[in-house]
């Protein structure tokens, strides 16, 4: 059985190759969404473009207390809350003998997940966040959470059509 042809559009992508100085630039297929208000989908639209949600990597340099499991948990259900999105889940886990913590926090809008290095005093945190969530407000409660002396946020745009 063959499945129906789906309309495509053109994107482009940057390619980084390595030890190459200018990235290479591709034209990939992308799948256009027909539009649809019954669809519940949780797609964003600001500034005039349509994306799946805003994915944030977030930097904690010079942090403090990156090896306490419980301030890690309450510091991720609390950047739940102030984002505005809805936990599902919450899991950590201890590594020994540094004491660093993995996890993520599963949510309705997708998710935030952490690695600390306690020995470097480094977290590295991605919250990505659809609908109404709210992601950028989650690096205030991280950065009251871990006192870091520095801060490294980026975001990316997911699924843009």
């Amino acid at each position: 059985m063959a499945l129906p042809a789906r309309k495509r559009t053109a994107v482009e992508v940057t390619q980084f190759q390595p030890n190459r100085a200018r990235p290479k630039s591709v034209t990939v297929p992308n799948p256009s969404p027909e539009a649809d208000e019954d669809r519940k989908d949780y797609f964003i639209t600001r500034n005039g473009v349509t994306f799946a949600g805003s994915h944030l990597h977030i930097d904690l340099w010079g942090a403090q207390d990156l090896d306490d499991e419980a301030r890690i948990e309450k510091a991720m259900k609390d950047s739940v809350t102030a984002a505005g999105a809805t936990l599902l889940h919450i899991h950590l886990h201890k590594f020994t003998p540094n004491g660093g913590v993995s996890g993520v926090a599963v949510l309705s809008e997708s998710h935030i997940s952490v690695h600390t290095w306690p020995e470097k005093g480094f977290a590295a945190f991605d919250v990505f966040m659809c609908g109404a969530a709210e992601p950028q407000k989650a690096i205030a409660v991280l950065e009251a959470a871990f006192r870091p002396t520095r801060v490294v946020v980026g975001e990316h745009k997911r699924g843009i059509v």
